[in-house]
């Protein structure tokens, strides 16, 4: 793992980023002391509709209407 000072970091943000996307991790330092890492993100799973059918329920309670105060608070007043 490569440490860089947040000057350099703004100098070589693209070639930081190549190298993240290589697989490599960057530690970005303040004076010295590390303050963020810089990581490539994980790519999303496609979203599939219906992938929750079966394991999850909603009782029948949740479309029952909101009580006066908690729809006042939803409402912003």
């Amino acid at each position: 793992m490569a440490t860089v000072n947040v000057q350099e970091a703004k100098m070589h943000l693209s070639c930081l980023l190549a190298q993240v996307e290589a697989g490599e991790e960057i530690t970005i330092a303040r004076k010295g002391k590390a303050v963020a890492r810089l990581v490539a993100c994980k790519p999303r799973g496609k979203r599939q509709f219906g992938a929750f059918k079966g394991k999850i329920t909603i009782d029948d309670s949740f479309f029952d209407p909101l009580p006066e105060e908690e729809l006042r608070l939803w409402e912003g007043g």
